[in-house]
């Protein structure tokens, strides 16, 4: 105890202040000094944008540890701790809690922007002075903005006199393990697409994009990516566990959020490649980078302005969303004019073929880029109705289905076939007598989804989601040449198949993976149900049966804890322990959903209300057939990623005898 305090008063949230407002010194330092140097070509200026970025990164972790300090110690004489802590919230959800409120998420999301700042510089070396200083100095002046923001308007450490005796403790909705971890997991992915967005910037001033800049930003924007695909299933699954409405996604306006920037950073990535093999698509590329990390910091401007409002939003205040606007409009707009003013230097690349893998991509990031609109149109068209016309309109699961999913269908068609096509010109024939038995297996899920699925588009699904799968194998059977040659031989090209094909293929399998569990949750079977205890229902060829419920108490609430048998024929299968967890200190009821899973299908259920007057007990039942393959595909996607990110012939694009001397064609762009 005492060892806390005394960290306390070291750690001071003064302290955190002064390191808060230096690191915004040295964020403005490093924006104009590289960005000078660049322009005047003096070398010992473009040469401080390293050390200045790794001194915004310590003063910007102080400040943290500041922050971390005061929660830790409940030290409620700062306004952010009394609001959002107290002495009896666990320790594990005081740590994780500073981001679980907007002052300390917005301090985290700079801290994780100077990290970016700190992996350029370190992993940059190889990048030409100039470049580099830009890519530093445009970083910095995102960095700025938001530390202007953290002072001006959101300042963390901000005192409360006099201070309580407690806090007021956080959102008991929060108070989990997988919300406390998935911020920062999201936040990661959306600031990371914060580097493309700054390579994409120097490009234009620079004047140049080709494929040494592509091998550039390729590791950068799969990194993002891998990061942002894992947020987004983190909070889809806490939704599905934690929120008790038996879904998994709702097309909540802050989900689409994050949904936004993961089809733009998708078609991105597969960008990226293009000009890095080919030299095409220079200009597609750089409007990705920066439409990319501006929805990104849309998404931050929207949470927070109060325009949309969801079970996820945790800020509502207009002068925030003025600031954020502001520098939206600053950073996106003054890239987008950049863009306009330099687009001519950006020369076409190399030609291709409608039909060629090129072409693929191009059709795979309209798709993309297509779905990308649907959403926005659905999520900004209420709020502007609401401002423009007056009308209240409410845009939900219905428009969504209806429109995006059909749109992806064609996506999924093509995902197979792109990596089997060959750069250039390609022919049809070939293609497809390597993915003869996917084809089969597809046809053969499509026959069996007929039977047993409801609905013209889940059947499509399921079969197109086969499609992907067995497409993903047969690229990588192809390359080994499996059958084709003997098994050692195929054995000997599977051991030094390039991690990066290998990884692209798994992320591939890992859309078709999700995909099918979309489309058993599609048939998911549920009831919501008034029992006794002792009384039972049938659901799903099961027996539900409530045998007690009983209370028990936690750290910092109250609960009731129902103890449901399910049976099947007599024998029991699972027993389930939903519970209604009550918060005093914030007079808050949150429910903690049961659920049992063998990974094929779950068993949930939900406790509601219990009726004094007769005894009964509210329960919501369900049987969620491949619910798990949601995340499972999520997970895979995200682990193809980090796979294809620890290729060194991603992260450096150059062979490794280039670095015992041999000259190399383009310099070695992120790692050393």
């Amino acid at each position: 105890m005492h060892g806390t305090v005394l960290l306390s008063l070291i750690l001071s949230p003064e302290l955190g202040r002064f390191a808060l407002a230096f690191a915004c010194c040295l964020a403005g330092a490093q924006t104009v000094l590289p960005l000078w140097g660049a322009w005047r070509g003096r070398t010992a200026l473009m040469a401080s944008a390293r050390p200045l970025a790794w001194g915004q990164f310590a003063a910007l972790l102080l400040s943290f540890c500041c922050l971390a300090a005061a929660s830790v110690a409940n030290d409620f004489s700062v306004r952010n701790i009394a609001e959002n802590s107290a002495v009896a919230k666990p320790l594990l959800y005081k740590l994780t809690g500073i981001w679980g409120n907007h002052e300390g998420s917005i301090l985290l999301w700079a801290l994780i922007l100077a990290l970016c700042g700190v992996a350029v510089a370190r992993f940059g070396r190889n990048l030409p002075g100039s470049l580099l200083a830009r890519v530093l100095g445009v970083l910095g002046g995102t960095a700025l903005g938001f530390e202007l923001f953290c002072l001006l308007t959101s300042d963390p450490f901000d005192r409360l006199w006099p201070a309580p005796p407690d806090g007021q403790g956080m959102n008991p909705l929060l108070q989990d393990p997988g919300l406390a971890f998935h911020p920062p997991i999201l936040y990661t992915g959306y600031v990371g697409f914060a580097v493309p967005f700054a390579f994409a910037v120097a490009a234009l001033l620079e004047g140049r994009v080709d494929a040494a800049w592509g091998r550039w930003v390729r590791p950068w924007t799969v990194a993002a990516w891998s990061f942002l695909s894992c947020g987004i299933a983190l909070g889809s699954w806490w939704s599905y566990y934690v929120l008790g409405w038996g879904g998994y996604w709702f097309w909540d306006p802050v989900e689409n959020a994050s949904l936004l920037p993961w089809l733009t950073g998708t078609a991105l990535l597969h960008s990226a490649i293009v000009v890095e093999k080919r030299e095409a698509l220079k200009i597609w590329c750089v409007l990705l980078a920066i439409g990319t990390f501006s929805l990104s910091l849309s998404g931050t401007f929207l949470v927070r302005s109060g325009i949309l409002n969801s079970v996820h939003s945790f800020a509502n205040d207009p002068t925030r969303g003025v600031f954020i606007l502001g520098l939206l409009a600053l950073l996106i707009g003054g890239a987008l004019l950049l863009f306009g003013l330099r687009v001519h230097l950006l020369q076409a690349g190399g030609l291709f073929a409608p039909f060629s893998r090129e072409g693929g991509l191009v059709l795979n990031n309209i798709l993309l880029c297509s779905i990308c609109a649907v959403v926005l149109t659905g999520t900004m068209y209420p709020p502007f109705a609401a401002l423009l016309l007056g009308q209240a309109i409410s845009v939900g699961k219905p428009f969504f289905d209806s429109t995006a999913v059909p749109m992806a269908m064609p996506l999924l068609a093509t995902m197979a076939i792109g990596p089997m096509l060959p750069w250039k010109r390609a022919r049809l024939t070939p293609v497809l007598q390597r993915l003869w038995w996917a084809s089969l297996l597809a046809l053969l899920a499509w026959a069996v989804a007929a039977f047993g699925v409801s609905g013209t588009l889940p059947v499509l699904a399921a079969g197109f989601a086969v499609w992907v799968i067995a497409g993903a194998v047969a690229d990588l059977a192809s390359r080994i040449l499996l059958f084709r040659a003997p098994l050692r031989d195929s054995a000997a090209r599977a051991r030094h198949l390039s991690r990066a094909v290998l990884g692209a293929a798994i992320a591939h399998a890992g859309v078709g993976v999700t995909v099918l569990g979309l489309v058993g949750m599609s048939q998911a079977q549920h009831a919501i149900v008034s029992v006794h205890p002792g009384d039972g229902v049938d659901l799903a060829g099961m027996r539900w049966t409530l045998r007690s419920v009983r209370d028990a108490d936690g750290p910092n609430y109250h609960a009731h804890v129902a103890t449901i048998d399910v049976t099947r024929n007599g024998r029991l299968i699972a027993e389930l322990h939903p519970s209604r967890r009550v918060f005093p200190l914030q007079h808050q009821t949150t429910t903690e959903v049961a659920i049992r899973t063998d990974l094929v299908s779950d068993l949930y259920a939900v406790l509601g209300d219990e009726h004094e007057a007769d005894g009964t007990v509210v329960l919501r039942l369900h049987r969620n057939p491949l619910a798990p393959w949601i995340w499972l595909g999520g997970l895979l996607m995200a682990i193809g990623g980090f796979l294809s990110l620890s290729d060194r012939r991603v992260r450096v694009g150059a062979p490794m005898r280039a670095r015992r001397g041999a000259v190399p064609a383009v310099p070695a762009p992120a790692a050393e």
